[in-house]
């Protein structure tokens, strides 16, 4: 993929927070490999400040949208904790590989973390894993393939990936670990974030569908 501007990606920015609309195939983390990632990359996104901001939260590789990152170590803290606390909206939205048998419903299935030296780690239905809610509505559906947005209750790792598989028994469109990696993409995105604040206006930022979606006949409107 070409290096992207990540300035160019910015949501939302005050003296406290950053919302940015992460692409997809850009990690958040420095991989092991050092290739080009959001970490590498928040020098650039300083927009005056000495100090460069830091990812509160993270979203897959292969997962685009909205990415907040916090701009100085109090404001760092507040927003982990209103993550552990279970404040922040988050939404969703993502292609099926087909149609829910229900438009709207529920996903509450433990999850937990298995991993072999064959195929590596990966996040699996366990009833004795981390309690994991999804909710999710079926929002269009085009050739036999469904537009879902998903709003999580909980923050596992994967959670919206698995859910969407066993819970639903329909793989994201493009997956490469739950489903059957169509060429194109994944198609899931970080549609939404908000997070209150006492005393100011929340945090708040919609990211655009991107071009794999509409190449999917997914796009906006």
């Amino acid at each position: 993929m070409a290096l992207p501007d990540l300035a160019d990606r910015v949501l939302f920015i005050d003296g406290e927070a950053l919302i940015l609309d992460k692409p997809a195939g850009l990690p958040v983390d420095e991989p092991r490999d050092r290739s080009p990632s959001v970490e590498s990359m928040l020098d650039t996104l300083t927009f005056g400040f000495k100090r460069a901001p830091l990812p509160v939260h993270r979203l897959d590789r292969d997962t685009s949208g909205c990415l907040l990152l916090s701009r100085n170590p109090k404001a760092h803290k507040r927003f982990q904790q209103a993550f552990e606390g279970g404040l922040v909206g988050k939404r969703y939205l993502a292609v099926l590989s087909g149609v829910p048998a229900e438009a709207k419903g529920t996903v509450d299935l433990p999850l937990a973390k298995v991993s072999t030296a064959e195929t590596g780690w990966r996040m699996v239905p366990d009833p004795r894993g981390k309690r994991a809610v999804t909710h999710y509505e079926v929002l269009r559906v085009e050739t036999g393939r469904a537009l879902v947005a998903f709003v999580p209750e909980t923050g596992r790792t994967h959670q919206i990936r698995v859910h969407a598989a066993n819970g639903i028994g329909l793989p994201i469109v493009g997956d490469p670990h739950y489903g059957r990696g169509e060429r194109g993409g994944m198609l899931l995105h970080a549609h939404r974030l908000s997070l209150p604040r006492d005393g100011k206006a929340p945090i708040e930022a919609e990211a655009p569908l991107p071009e794999r979606f509409a190449a999917a006949g997914f796009g906006e409107g």
